[in-house]
């Protein structure tokens, strides 16, 4: 396993044919270059968790956090990680579906379902809310 988990831009076209791990987990955000990024979808030895799906765990605890700030109720560690796995697992069901519907990389798919979330919520909202 492989866990770029501080620069950006780490992993490049220069690089990503000789990478040997068999999970490519993006915990920094953006270590991948986009010429890198075609390589490793080319390679059928690595999976990839992109970095919007395999760093998200701690925006939604801090969304977490800024909702019990704002109730002043507070969840103790195990309602925190219940909450926290039923989310993540929704969301990983959620990319895996996209990814075979549309024969998309994993990354094409997570992108393009929040993508679509972001429009969804416009168009039901407007555009100011």
């Amino acid at each position: 396993m492989l866990v770029p988990a501080a620069l950006e831009r780490v992993i490049t076209d220069k690089n990503a044919g000789r990478l040997k791990c068999r999970v490519l987990a993006e915990a920094a955000n953006g270590p991948t270059t986009n010429a890198a990024d075609k390589i490793i979808d080319q390679r059928d030895d690595i999976e990839l968790i992109p970095d919007v799906l395999c760093n998200s765990g701690g925006v939604v605890v801090s969304y977490f956090e800024w909702l019990q700030n704002l109730s002043n109720f507070y969840w103790d560690r195990e309602e925190v990680m219940t909450k926290l796995y039923g989310i993540l697992d929704k969301a990983k069901d959620s990319v895996e579906y996209q990814k075979r519907k549309f024969k998309f990389s994993r990354r094409l798919a997570a992108l393009t379902l929040g993508i679509q979330r972001v429009a969804d919520a416009k168009a039901a909202r407007g555009l100011f809310p």
